[in-house]
């Protein structure tokens, strides 16, 4: 597998110019036609277009300091998804039209400076969660030989997974955005419906559908949702959400709720991987509140077993009936199931919903995210084809219900099984928490050992530094860390053993930490992953009364970190109650 990109590689490389949009994009265009025909892609964009568009990049941007966070981040769109000028298939080729505008949330990720590179590979109509179902071929993880790439948003999943893209938008209805996450290694962010624009989607069930993002990592994963995100005044769907922001929080000790039963189908390695997840969950500081999922999934079981199939035939019905040998035979099946069902259903399966959204309430009322496996299992391909109807359904037991329930979710990698197969944790939180999930789904990929960074780039493994002031992102001494190749592992805690204090004189303004010796405080840091050769050079530049010393976390972790000696704190402010530098810097009256 290739390198994958990031953000914060690319933006580091943009900088130095050590690379130019025109010239990932040539390297994009490599590493697929290296893969050959792996079914990823539908429609890829001319070459020359693309290359086009990468060369104007600059113009559109002549300051290299006020480029947007998705400058030159090249990225794919599933192929249900309207890109003006581009087919839209949904995997079915007679279904294709060209539309003349784009959806509102390609335009939004254009706008700031991605580049698209083409449509990728479904399960046709978006029915589907094993990328099986397609007539352009079946997705293979690129993780294991054979297995299954999970869908329908299947070639997404592949193309961020494959090192293709940086990242890639799909879309989740029934898991669609966190199923393939779990297969392929990749983060999966589905959320809140209605935060972000489905118009120009072509929908399978239009009260439930959502785009997702597949990434490298949470922090990736998030900026990009940041972009699409906010309300859309035309789209009937589109909901005023609390728009995150791009770095992922910080979280304190939460309630996390495990399933007290749990399902793996007679995946022990899989229920063993679990139960290892829930434990790093634990060791983060959480605290573990066992859960009865019954009332989770039985509103999944709605999804296919009550009315809502029939909303999938009120978005493609028309067309299978008309052109019934245009359809995979295994989703014109499906789309059969919702035939014979009358106003009344649709309106039980209302009240029926309704009332287990109640019963789930309770469960909210003692937990602040819940934890479940991504799937409970895994397949081959060969595996898939054998029962495609049942195996599917395996794979949504924990993903269904998220949109009926109204959930927000982040999905993200778990590492490999005793048995080699890919596993994969959910956090799943009410509408408008995707910020926290965001935070909380950065921790545990951070402690899983999953890549805060990619391969090749700085890591956990390597020295970490908490930045508390100055140095953080968008703050003026930031440029010192890019220029030493510095990448971002999002933020964390410290331990409440520290004081924050606003110190007298100097520029720019910096805050003091200063170890307490008693009545400290958690104050959040940006974590930052560095060569050791490239720490040594900070310490030089670090002038007293700062140095660089030993941080202690919130999780635990002991890292390096930016401290004040105690003696600038003389008369200096003390600022802890408001939690971090920037938190001061926007209160009014700074620091009143």
């Amino acid at each position: 597998m290739d390198t994958p990109f990031d953000l914060d590689t690319l933006a580091r490389r943009y900088r130095a110019g050590s690379a130019s949009p025109p010239g990932v994009a040539e390297e994009v265009l490599d590493r697929i036609a290296a893969r050959g025909d792996d079914h990823v892609w539908i429609t890829l964009r001319p070459a020359a277009d693309l290359l086009g568009d990468a060369a104007g990049l600059a113009g559109r941007w002549p300051d290299p300091h006020s480029r947007p966070a998705l400058y030159g981040v090249p990225f794919a769109v599933k192929d249900n998804i309207d890109v003006a000028g581009l087919p839209t298939t949904a995997a079915c080729p007679g279904y294709a039209y060209v539309p003349d505008r784009s959806a509102p949330l390609v335009d939004r990720l254009l706008a700031a400076g991605a580049l698209l590179v083409g449509k990728t590979n479904l399960d046709q109509f978006a029915t589907g969660l094993s990328g099986t179902r397609s007539p352009y071929g079946a997705c293979e993880s690129p993780l294991v030989p054979g297995l299954i790439s999970g869908g329908s948003s299947s070639g997404s999943a592949v193309a961020v997974a494959a090192g293709l893209v940086a990242f890639a938008i799909g879309t989740d209805t029934a898991g669609s955005g966190r199923v393939p996450a779990a297969l392929t290694g990749t983060v999966g962010i589905k959320p809140s419906r209605g935060l972000v624009s489905t118009l120009g989607l072509v929908p399978a069930c239009a009260s439930l559908d959502c785009p997702s993002v597949f990434a490298w990592s949470v922090a990736d994963g998030l900026a990009v949702l940041s972009v699409m995100a906010g309300p859309e005044r035309s789209d009937p769907w589109s909901r005023s959400l609390p728009v995150p922001s791009p770095v992922p929080p910080a979280v304190a000790s939460l309630r996390i709720g495990v399933p007290r039963h749990r399902e793996f189908f007679g995946d022990d390695a899989a229920a063993a991987a679990f139960e290892e997840a829930a434990g790093r969950l634990a060791d983060l500081g959480h605290q573990m509140v066992p859960v009865d999922l019954e009332p989770f999934l039985a509103a999944g079981r709605l999804l296919y077993d009550g009315p809502w199939i029939a909303e999938r035939l009120a978005s493609i019905g028309g067309f299978a009936d008309r052109n019934p040998g245009l359809v995979h035979p295994v989703t014109r099946k499906i789309l059969a199931n919702g035939t014979g069902l009358s106003a009344v259903d649709a309106f039980q399966g209302l009240y029926r919903l309704r009332a287990l959204r109640a019963e789930t309430r309770q469960a909210w009322a003692s937990m602040d995210a819940l934890a479940v496996p991504t799937v409970p299992t895994t397949f081959t391909i060969a595996e898939l084809l054998e029962s495609p109807i049942d195996r599917n359904a395996v794979l949504g037991h924990y993903t269904t219900f998220a949109n009926l329930l109204d959930l927000a979710a982040v999905a993200v990698p778990g590492g490999m099984t005793a048995t080699g197969r890919p596993h994969g944790v959910t956090l799943l939180g009410p509408a408008g928490s995707d910020g926290l999930l965001a935070g909380l789904g950065a921790a545990l990929h951070a402690r899983t050992g999953g890549h805060a960074a990619p391969p090749g780039g700085a890591s956990e493994a390597g020295p970490v530094l908490a930045v508390v002031g100055a140095h953080r992102s968008g703050q003026p001494l930031h440029g010192q860390l890019t220029s030493l190749g510095a990448t971002g592992l999002g933020t964390a805690l410290t331990a409440p053993i520290y004081r924050l204090y606003a110190l007298d004189g100097g520029e720019p303004p910096r805050p003091g930490l200063v170890r307490s010796n008693g009545g400290g405080v958690s104050v959040e840091v940006e974590l930052y992953g560095l060569g050791p050769s490239a720490l040594g050079t900070l310490l030089t530049q670090v002038t007293p009364p700062l140095s660089l010393g030993t941080v202690r976390l919130a999780d635990g972790r002991t890292v390096h970190g930016f401290l004040c000696e105690s003696y600038a704190t003389e008369g200096a402010a003390d600022i802890s109650h408001h939690g971090s530098w920037p938190n001061y810097l926007l209160s009014p009256g700074r620091g009143g």
